[in-house]
């Protein structure tokens, strides 16, 4: 029960941090951070379609980005992957670390345990399945 309790209070406060919108359009983020944000949007958008088909989905909205103009269109996801997109921005966005590293190889992990092993899986599904599609910049995206 006290997990429970501390989970409820955990996505109550994702949902509720206050983080300045940005005023800007998204051309106005570091090229470095467009890449990884769109990845990361690409990355969720191709877990959920595969792993929550039965899930009801809506229009992915966050109030610190727009993820249309990171990635070209709508993403819709179920509020499990929505939240999990909500928290890998949050993050991404305010790393202190500079130049960022893999989050494998970085000696401060800042996403919550929960959402750490959810993006792993998310990683690890989604880079497979890119790669066996045929999506070579991924491929060089890995290499280089």
């Amino acid at each position: 029960m006290p997990g429970l309790v501390r989970n409820m209070y955990w996505e109550s406060t994702i949902m509720s941090v206050s983080i300045p919108v940005l005023a800007g359009p998204a051309q106005a983020l570091d090229p470095k951070l467009r890449r990884d944000l769109k990845t990361l949007a690409t990355f969720i958008e191709i877990y959920c379609e595969h792993h929550h088909k039965d899930s009801p989905r809506q229009t992915a909205t966050l109030r610190t980005h727009d993820i249309r103009q990171l990635t070209g269109h709508d993403i819709s996801l179920c509020p499990q992957c929505t939240q999990l997109l909500t928290h890998a921005f949050v993050k991404r966005s305010h790393c202190p670390l500079s130049p960022k590293p893999a989050c494998k190889h970085c000696p401060a992990h800042c996403y919550h345990p929960r959402f750490r092993v959810a993006i792993q899986n998310v990683m690890r599904f989604s880079g497979r399945n890119l790669i066996l599609r045929g999506r070579l910049d991924y491929l060089i995206h890995l290499l280089f």
